[in-house]
């Protein structure tokens, strides 16, 4: 009989753990990604749905704060800085939240990012940028809460939130030349020290060409100030050398190695270099 009665328990404990039930959200979470020239916008939130209700001056009151959405922070995340009306927001993460009024909306960008709905406790410190905006009557209803970023071009956008009849538009501007400017300078100036040193890393390491890695780690040696060299960059070129059967070379090269790590008190690699030193020497 206990067998019994254990066994119903197991059973009823198993269909309790499957056994949740699934049901529509009311206010569905949405997660929109665009890309603006070079930057990445990422927009998560909720959209509640009018129903019947008037929104503006009713459901959401007039001159109070909003979460802007539904259930936990609308959030905005930009991978570069961008500026909106002359005031650069720094990249990152930030919470959406409005104070909607008939003739003008007050949009803050809010660094805590992890209330349910608005703060308990507002901290004026935590607002990284603060803009007003003033509505648009739309000539459609729009029945779901919806934020979007639409007016795409390569230096900007705008982050568009739109229910019932009404829409606020903030525009922002994002660094597109500057970045593809970087971009450019630092692919036509050409390889840097750390590519060479990699390349020549991966031929070593797996079995490919020795000549095509000693030429690879000698650029990488080169860009660097005589006195500055890396000792890992020298190391890596004795094990080179070694492997290449020229085993004075290498211990030469290991020797520059041993004395940048024990410069910066590196004991790993004034290990390694002296045990190489004495392997190579032997006759």
């Amino acid at each position: 009989m206990r067998k019994i009665i254990l066994a119903l328990a197991v059973l009823i404990a198993n269909f309790t753990i499957e056994a949740q039930v699934k049901t529509p959200q009311p206010s569905p979470k949405s997660t929109l990604n665009q890309v603006v020239g070079l930057t990445d916008v990422t927009v998560e939130y909720s959209r509640p749905s009018a129903k019947g209700r008037p929104v503006f001056g009713d459901l959401v009151p007039f001159g109070r704060l909003w979460r802007t959405g539904a259930n936990q922070n609308s959030i905005v995340s930009f991978s570069e800085d961008v500026v909106i009306k002359g005031n650069t927001l720094k990249k990152g993460k930030y919470a959406i939240f409005t104070t909607p009024k008939a003739d003008m909306w007050e949009v803050v960008f809010y660094t805590d990012t992890d209330n349910w709905g608005t703060p308990e406790k507002w901290d004026e410190n935590k607002v990284a940028l603060r803009t007003n905006v003033d509505p648009i009557a739309l000539g459609n209803n729009v029945e779901t809460f919806t934020i979007a970023i639409n007016n795409l071009t390569n230096d900007s956008a705008t982050l568009d939130i739109s229910w019932e009849k009404t829409m606020v538009s903030v525009k922002f501007e994002v660094p597109t030349q500057k970045a593809a400017m970087a971009s450019i300078t630092k692919v036509l100036a050409g390889p840097t020290a750390g590519d060479y040193f990699s390349s020549a890393q991966y031929l070593y390491q797996s079995e490919g060409d020795l000549n095509k890695a000693l030429e690879y780690v000698n650029k990488a040696v080169s860009m660097a100030k005589p006195d500055d060299v890396p000792f890992w960059h020298l190391r890596l070129k004795s094990l080179i050398q070694a492997k290449m059967g020229n085993k004075s070379g290498a211990i030469e090269t290991a020797k520059l190695s041993l004395a940048g790590a024990e410069k910066a008190n590196n004991a790993d690699y004034v290990k390694m270099n002296n045990d190489s030193i004495k392997e190579w020497g032997k006759k």
